[in-house]
């Protein structure tokens, strides 16, 4: 893991990352959790789970913290909806800076604060099941190396910005995108770029514009019809 990632707290009160080397976080400095949670949970899972019945089946791209995994932990366990989480990440945090995160002390009740650190500390490359309703896998493969083996119903999209990684926003992986998606399933991503929406419509993508999160204009969901 390079030295130059950092936490910083943003201005909901939640730890986020900063990667020096990039001059980029991992998250908006208005607040790491109301981002992740609108972006990713709000636009993306309550949404799937309002409009169909099953388990969802979710990729993500970046496990990075594991704030998006949490968050889609606590919505299974509160709704009782088994959720199947797949995640990439080339980059896992080492133990001293997951351990020091505080998204276990800002939210979850009961139980559930203590299944974060088993989110980071669980094994990689296999199945595991974190809780009775919260399934994970996490590959630490490149997304360009990725092939799934089963369509996806969600995908949270959640790399560095176009401008600092802008391997992770091309044709290529934005096909790869839609390809890994079963029919009525989408994409959601904090990136309302415009060169990144016509590479979306270009792929088959029908793209959605939305409300984005606080200190944010928009946002995007991309639908494979």
């Amino acid at each position: 893991m390079d030295s130059n990632v950092h936490l910083i707290l943003t201005e909901d009160g939640s730890h986020s990352l900063k990667n020096e080397a990039l001059n980029e976080t991992y998250h908006s400095f208005h607040g790491a959790v109301q981002e992740s949670a609108h972006v990713f949970i709000e636009m993306g899972l309550r949404h799937w789970c309002n409009h169909h019945e099953g388990t969802p089946s979710i990729l993500e791209i970046g496990f990075g913290t594991g704030l998006n995994a949490y968050l889609s932990l606590i919505f299974a366990e509160k709704h009782a909806r088994p959720v199947a989480f797949e995640t990439l990440e080339t980059f896992p945090l080492p133990t001293e800076i997951y351990e020091n995160l505080n998204y276990a002390d800002l939210i979850g009740e009961g139980e559930l604060p203590k299944y974060f650190q088993l989110l980071h500390s669980s094994d990689w490359g296999k199945p595991v099941e974190i809780t009775q309703h919260f399934f994970l896998k996490k590959l630490e493969t490149p997304v360009h190396d990725y092939s799934p083996t089963t369509p996806f119903n969600i995908i949270y999209f959640d790399a560095f910005a176009p401008n600092k990684q802008p391997d992770m926003w091309t044709m290529e992986v934005i096909q790869k995108m839609y390809d890994s998606l079963a029919a009525g399933g989408f994409l959601v991503t904090y990136c309302a770029q415009g060169q990144f929406k016509r590479n979306l419509k270009q792929a088959g993508f029908t793209v959605e514009e939305l409300p984005g999160p606080p200190g944010k204009k928009e946002m995007v969901r991309a639908l494979k019809k």
